[in-house]
């Protein structure tokens, strides 16, 4: 029972490094972008950009790929030989390759009155540049829907590096573009940066590592009439059309914020790149590192085991999630001056992120929580019942951005978001006991009070402790003083009053941490 949660917990640390790498990078480049383009029009138009090529993308089930996608291969994989799988795999890239094409064109041709309608009160300055950055966008979501594709058969056979090494090519390249052309071209240079990302990460680096693996080569065979196609779509059809608000949040952002002052995108937007660095390292990394392992489980129907393993997983999510949410509630403030400030990027603009990101703390835990319990369902090839859930909540959810965003702007849809993510994350949990009998809900209530509690004190003390500063240097210092006594007290909480997986996780790591500075 131990040896699938050991494998993907050695899976999700690799990952979770490369995620921290590339968030390190999204702030290198966000930090770029604020002090380039600062925190108004220009910005909100660049973020505006990215709707459409999002809707795009999540329309032909860009993001579903390597989830609903690594179940039904391993299926025919283990049922069928490497040779039905790899046909399988060339169907799908090929069939959902000419349909990304295919939109792109069409939204390509239709981008100035796609986004008139979705930014009514940009002005025309700036919804000719929303539309001008679109188009250099647009082209990317083909990279990532053919990448998203390869990358899951890669996944599925234990191959991980593309995953790694995508997001870092992605962030990359945005950066460099835009440090050579952003000063002259503005946000077109960032732009041309996620095109060029784009092909050589979530594509380039899958396309390379394919090249690698035995029994795995890059094909692509259109057939809108293949059997196996027809079943995967079925299975996937819930995630192309159905919404969840780990997807909509941003959205909703967007569009309330667009009818909001200018800058309202922006700021949302730096607020959001912060919060989603535990989301990321924690939620996205063990998700994506459980879900193969939990695939095989239910494959094998191998039930109790999965309950297990899965819970192993929530629970270590919901314990670091909630260090995490509190790290980022209280070193908002430094945080936002370390990563934005200077430029463009005011003191005053400062304070407005920070205000924000202190209330998308409180959406940390949901965020990481949804992402790895309804990685449950899919395992199991369960992805209509918790897509109808989500697409419950996201729509019924509208009311409450319209009015908490009229009541109280920006703040009142950072808040909208950690309500509503919330409602999500518990109705997925209790759904998933009731469906399939697991995991325990008594044993992650008791770990996450436990979380809660030791958290609460370690920030609350390192909270209490004086600025040394409002500089740079200052921020640092508040950061390195208030993180160091921070971790401290969780560690020592975790010792004292934690429960037994806590205390074994701490151990796992500070055990791995030992024979590292030994080894170097």
């Amino acid at each position: 029972m131990s040896e699938p949660r050991g494998k993907f917990g050695v899976i999700a640390a690799v990952l979770a490094v490369s995620v921290a790498l590339s968030r390190v990078l999204g702030y290198v480049r966000e930090g770029v972008i604020s002090r380039l383009l600062g925190n108004g029009a220009e910005v909100d138009a660049y973020r505006a950009a990215f709707m459409l090529p999002d809707l795009l993308n999540y329309f032909l089930a860009g993001g579903a790929l390597s989830i609903a996608f690594i179940p039904f291969y391993t299926r025919i994989r283990d049922a069928d030989g490497d040779a039905a799988a790899q046909r399988f795999l060339a169907v799908v890239m090929g069939t959902t390759g000419s349909l990304a094409v295919a939109v792109t064109i069409a939204m390509w041709l239709g981008a100035d009155r796609l986004v008139a309608l979705q930014f009514p009160r940009f002005d025309a300055e700036q919804t000719e540049l929303t539309v001008r950055l679109t188009r250099i966008v647009l082209p990317a979501q083909i990279f990532f829907i053919t990448g998203g594709v390869l990358r899951g058969a890669l996944m599925a056979r234990g191959h991980f590096v593309a995953q790694t090494l995508a997001p870092l090519l992605y962030n990359g390249a945005i950066i460099v573009c835009g440090l050579l052309f952003g000063a002259q071209h503005g946000a077109e240079g960032f732009a041309w940066g996620a095109l060029l990302g784009a092909a050589l990460g979530p594509f380039g680096a899958a396309w390379v590592e394919s090249r690698r693996v035995e029994g795995l080569r890059f094909g692509a065979r259109i057939s809108f009439t293949d059997a196996s196609l027809g079943s995967y779509l079925v299975a996937a059809l819930p995630l192309m059309l159905g919404v969840t608000l780990l997807t909509v949040d941003e959205w909703y952002d967007k569009w309330f914020g667009g009818l909001l002052a200018a800058g309202s995108i922006a700021a949302l937007g730096y607020a959001r790149v912060l919060m989603q660095l535990p989301v990321a390292i924690v939620g996205q990394a063990i998700a994506t590192a459980a879900l193969p392992t939990l695939a095989r489980l239910a494959s094998e129907g191998r039930e109790e085991e999965l309950n297990e393993t899965l819970l192993g997983a929530l629970r270590a999510g919901v314990t670091l999630a909630c260090f995490g949410a509190v790290a980022a509630f209280v070193f908002a403030t430094p945080l936002v001056r370390v990563v934005y400030e200077g430029g463009e990027f005011t003191p005053e603009d400062t304070l407005r992120v920070a205000g924000l990101l202190a209330i998308f703390a409180f959406a940390v835990p949901a965020w990481i929580v949804q992402q790895i319990a309804v990685r449950g369902f899919y395992a199991r090839g369960d992805t209509w019942r918790p897509m109808w859930l989500g697409t419950v909540i996201a729509a019924l959810a509208v009311v409450l951005y319209f009015w908490l965003g009229n009541q109280y702007g920006a703040r009142g849809l950072a808040a909208a978001g950690a309500i509503g993510m919330s409602i999500n994350a518990g109705g997925t949990l209790f759904l998933l006991r009731a469906l399939h009998g697991g995991p325990s809900l008594d044993a992650l209530a008791r770990t996450g009070t436990r979380a809660v509690a030791i958290a609460g004190v370690s920030g609350t003390v390192a909270f209490v402790i004086p600025p040394f500063g409002t500089g740079l240097v200052g921020a640092l210092l508040d950061l390195a003083v208030g993180g160091a006594v921070f971790g401290g007290l969780a560690l020592l909480g975790i010792q004292a009053v934690g429960d037994a997986p806590q205390r074994e996780a701490v151990a796992a790591v500070l055990r791995r941490l030992m024979r590292r500075s030994r080894g170097a």
